[in-house]
């Protein structure tokens, strides 16, 4: 990536207001995601079909008019969008040249079996060739999902270990990682978890050098401000909040409580659009939505 390109992306992230934009489910969470837009499995016979159909998609939410950088920072994108195109250009170079949104990549290769309480990554085979491609295309940086479902001090140190080796591999090869070691909203002992987490964040934050820069993704937690030191860390760029099955009222309504968190939503940023919609009603639904989630990173 062009260094300038770079220099650029990363003022923006730093500086502007707005959100990320999670545009990234995958193979499994596909078919969700397609019903939840008014597409269900008949429409399609196999991967291919239910890929475009996605592609299409996330076309019309990203060409939409409301869907800009003057509110969206960043938009994570999975490996098979960033092989597709938008009117022309890659979709990763479309996002910032077009919209000035800056590009992420999900890199994970999905979830590991449940031990010690947690899920850790499954292997990422063919990440340095993935991370180059994403060079290639202009991406900022990346992104990666762990489970943390119990407060097993053993579990989420090893996940936390596992994100930040990766993260290294990712940071080797120029491009930003977004730390996502997600505590599951309905855990039993959701509060403890946080708290080991954080402790496990610190220790390798500040295992770093200082110009290791990351950025991290976290369930909202269930004390407002709770990550105020993770957000104030100066090896942090940025620490948004995954939305976890909240609604998008109830997402933004906690996340509103804990300054200098952003939204990184999914599900809670394509609630309500479908594809019966006229583009009028998809636009003003997706505004609505926008704007909501831009709020509510605004605390």
């Amino acid at each position: 990536m062009a260094s300038q390109t770079q220099q650029a992306m990363l003022e923006k992230i730093t500086s502007a207001p707005g959100f990320i934009a999670a545009l990234d489910q995958s193979g499994g969470s596909t078919p969700k995601a397609l019903k939840l837009y008014g597409i269900d499995e008949t429409s399609y016979q196999n991967d291919g079909e239910m890929f475009d159909l996605v592609h299409e998609m996330r076309t019309r939410i990203i060409t939409s008019e409301v869907f800009n950088g003057d509110r969206i920072l960043g938009a994570i994108l999975f490996e098979n969008t960033l092989d597709r195109d938008i009117e022309g250009l890659p979709t990763s170079q479309y996002l910032w040249q077009k919209k000035h949104i800056v590009p992420f990549l999900k890199v994970d290769k999905g979830l590991a079996d449940e031990a010690d309480g947690v899920q850790q990554m499954k292997p990422i085979s063919g990440l340095d060739a993935l991370l180059e491609k994403a060079n290639q295309k202009d991406v900022f940086g990346t992104k990666m999902r762990s489970v943390i479902k119990m407060a097993n001090p053993q579990g989420i140190k090893a996940v936390t270990e596992q994100q930040f080796a990766i993260g290294r591999q990712i940071l080797a090869a120029g491009l930003v990682p977004i730390i996502e070691p997600e505590v599951d909203i309905h855990s039993p002992q959701k509060a403890d978890a946080e708290a080991l987490l954080k402790q496990e964040i610190l220790t390798q934050l500040n295992l770093l050098d200082d110009d290791q820069l990351v950025m991290l993704k976290l369930t909202l937690p269930s004390k407002a401000n709770f990550y105020r030191e993770l957000i104030e860390h100066p090896r942090v760029i940025k620490v948004v909040a995954l939305s976890g099955g909240y609604s998008r009222e109830d997402a933004n309504t906690k996340l509103a409580e804990n300054n200098g968190m952003i939204a990184s939503f999914s599900r809670a940023l394509t609630e309500g659009i479908s594809a019966q919609q006229s583009q009028a009603e998809f636009d003003a639904t997706l505004h609505e939505a926008i704007d909501g989630i831009f709020r509510a990173s605004g605390t």
